[in-house]
């Protein structure tokens, strides 16, 4: 016996998303172009899908709650998104119930589901996705089932989920960055790369890398560690080593230059730079007089930092704002960039 058609197979036949579907289908307030409108009647039509009408009257009867999950609320980049969403829940009449994962994408999947069990009236995620396509699909389809219910969902991080997107344009910063400090006559960099497996973390090596080579420059050294302060400080310190031919220190493989050549180093977000300051202030190493520092993202506890951080500047109170617009409906469907901008600072110096 033939299977009912469900509200994926519509979205599917239309090509469009499940979210998509479910606005149109489903009685959702949010405004659809009437292109994508029509095709997805049509592809109803064409498979009698009938409206899941417990559904919509399930999603009506959503609670006043916007949920908000975060990697890591200690960090200031998600303190100022978290604000932000708050903010802009307020002017929605809507509370904000906040969720942190500290960077483990189960508990991110499985606040998800809480969330959608308590028929929170809307979800947003902000944080970096991670190279692991098989957890990514399940976070998806958990999303997915969210949405089919008439809830609604947007993501600040990369556009990889099927739901509206701030997408932070960590590529072309960090090319632009490179850029910039080459063109201050340095060409030995060192890059403190955080995990490899975080998609924003690799994004902005990538992205940094490119700078270089366009200028023409040979490729960073590169040293990982953890995404945060103490990431950064470890990290400062082996390059520390390096640079001072230290016995025992371990080599970077592939490298173009002897570290002790590094003139620059990039931390690829602004907490791991602060950590790295502190590792090279506690080694007696000069900043900016011996190695220039960068890093990434403006966070405001930057303005008391000395020597004042050299960064790529994101708007992340902007980035919070608009993901609640994505998600209660009241702007565009979209994936939409937030634009950087490089500001140089004390830390880095020109060579001359």
């Amino acid at each position: 016996m033939p299977r009912d058609a469900t509200l994926e197979d519509v979205a599917r036949q239309a090509g469009v998303s499940l979210a998509t579907a479910s606005r149109v289908l489903n009685g959702s307030t949010r405004q659809v172009g009437r292109a994508l409108r029509e095709r997805v009647e049509q592809a109803a039509a064409e498979l009698g899908y009938t409206t899941n009408r417990a559904a919509q009257a399930l999603a009506r009867s959503a609670s006043d709650i916007l949920g908000l999950v975060v990697h890591d609320l200690s960090d200031p980049y998600f303190a100022v998104v978290a604000n932000a969403v708050v903010r802009a829940a307020e002017r929605h009449g809507l509370s904000v119930m906040v969720g942190t994962t500290f960077r483990d994408p189960e508990a991110e999947i499985g606040y998800v589901a809480t969330l959608r069990a308590q028929r929170v009236r809307a979800i947003v995620l902000a944080g970096s996705r991670i190279a692991d396509p098989r957890v990514t699909e399940r976070l998806r389809k958990e999303i997915d089932r969210f949405q089919s219910t008439g809830g609604r969902a947007a993501l600040i991080g990369q556009d990889l989920l099927g739901v509206d997107t701030v997408v932070p344009d960590n590529r072309a910063g960090a090319r632009a960055l490179a850029v910039s400090l080459a063109e201050l006559g340095h060409s030995r960099f060192a890059i403190l790369t955080g995990p490899s497996t975080l998609l924003t973390a690799v994004d902005r090596v990538t992205g940094f890398t490119e700078g270089l080579a366009s200028a023409g420059l040979p490729a960073p050294l590169l040293i990982p560690g953890p995404f945060d302060r103490d990431g950064g400080y470890a990290a400062a310190e082996r390059l520390v080593a390096l640079m001072s031919g230290e016995a025992g220190a371990e080599p970077i493989e592939g490298a173009e230059f002897p570290a002790s050549e590094v003139t620059c180093v990039f931390a690829v977000n602004d907490v791991m730079a602060v950590g790295a300051l502190a590792a090279l202030r506690a080694h007696g190493v000069d900043v900016p007089g011996r190695v220039s520092v960068a890093g990434f993202d403006d966070i405001p506890t930057l303005r008391d930092l000395t020597p004042s951080l050299t960064t790529v500047r994101l708007p992340l109170a902007e980035m919070g704002r608009r993901a609640v617009e994505l998600a209660m409906g009241t702007a565009p469907i979209t994936a939409e960039p937030a634009l950087t901008e490089v500001v140089l600072r004390e830390s880095t110096r020109p060579l001359p």
